[in-house]
């Protein structure tokens, strides 16, 4: 199924910031380096050491490894404030785009479900002055949950969306689906949201939700839609409904004229790239992908030097191998700037742009 997509215009700041994360053929590759506490866990596993002994500076090291390898051929990076950006920023090329994660990694755990908040001393506001090209927010969000969780979810994204379109800044919205605790009262019971039947309605009501102008989304970061389970490393389904529900998914984006792009959610290289032929089948711009890309090359940590040697070969490799699907199957966004009705005489368009 093809998707038709139309993009929406975009005011002057954003489209010029949106035209930096793409690829020189309109595609979203991005790599993620934004990861906080995966990314602990996993370093201290192979270290054999506990999370809270592992030095801070391993965390500084492994990040700047990652840009040192794979910033080149990536269309954008998605840095954290705390360790990806003082660890990198330095070296990170002037060609390749920025953007920046907001949330904290912490997420509230409430007795009702999850609610997102910010890095405490870190903004919208501040991630401008640092040059960004954009805002990433990741939301845990079940359509199911207790109502008041759902509507703080809500709210914060519309607060961040108005403040990234008071700064022009593209903002960049990451769904997550999750299981909330049922109600205590027993009136509600909320099946579990990773079964073959379950997880396609929870992402795709997910989408429709935030695909809403009120929410002023520019790129949607989203996971597959179908768990892994269900589909072959060859792209050949178990079950006939797999590229269905991708498609609803890039329906419900067209319609919104908001691109999309996939997340790898720790699966395999080989594993994405079946993810992706079917987004792509169903309209999807582009990636926005970690583990699948650095996870294994940095198994070999602690030794930083072979890790920097896998990096360049084998992380080169499975970046590579996403580029190439991509540039293959993916549909290129068009990118469409708003511009003043009238331009008669010098100084229309100052008065035009707000």
């Amino acid at each position: 199924m093809t998707i038709a997509y139309n993009a929406r215009k975009h005011p002057p700041g954003k489209a010029r910031r949106l035209h930096r994360m793409l690829s020189a053929d309109g595609h979203f590759c991005i790599v993620a380096l934004d990861q906080r506490a995966i990314l602990t866990q996993m370093l201290s596993n192979l270290k054999n050491i506990q999370v809270s002994t592992l030095p801070f500076a391993d965390m500084l090291s492994v990040k700047r490894l990652l840009v040192e390898a794979l910033s080149h051929n990536a269309s954008a990076m998605l840095f954290d404030p705390n360790i990806a950006v003082p660890a990198a920023l330095d070296i990170l090329p002037r060609d390749t785009g920025l953007l920046v994660s907001l949330e904290h990694h912490h997420v509230e755990e409430t007795a009702h479900g999850r609610k997102t908040r910010t890095i405490p001393d870190w903004s919208v506001e501040k991630i401008q002055r640092l040059g960004a090209d954009g805002v990433k927010v990741l939301i845990w969000y079940h359509p199911d949950a207790d109502a008041e969780v759902c509507e703080h979810q809500r709210n914060y994204v519309r607060t961040i969306g108005q403040q990234c379109a008071e700064h022009e800044l593209p903002f960049v919205l990451e769904l997550l689906a999750y299981q909330p605790p049922s109600p205590s009262n027993g009136n509600k019971f909320i099946a579990d949201f990773r079964s073959n039947s379950e997880l396609p309605r929870v992402v795709l009501t997910s989408v429709q939700e935030f695909v809403k102008p009120e929410y002023q989304v520019d790129l949607l970061k989203l996971e597959s839609p179908v768990p892994i389970a269900a589909m072959d490393l060859q792209g050949v389904t178990h079950d006939a409904d797999v590229q269905g529900a991708f498609d609803a998914i890039g329906a419900s984006c067209a319609a919104a004229q908001i691109p999309w792009v996939m997340l790898s959610a720790g699966v395999t290289n080989s594993q994405f790239i079946t993810v992706l032929n079917h987004a792509y089948a169903a309209g999807a711009q582009g990636f926005l992908a970690g583990r699948a890309i650095w996870k294994e090359p940095l198994q070999a940590f602690p030794d930083l030097v072979l890790c920097r040697s896998n990096l360049h070969q084998y992380g080169t490799r499975a970046l590579n191998n996403l580029l190439e699907v991509t540039k293959q199957s993916a549909h290129g966004f068009q990118l469409h700037c708003e511009s003043a009705p009238n331009l008669d005489t010098e100084g229309d368009f100052a008065n035009w742009y707000r």
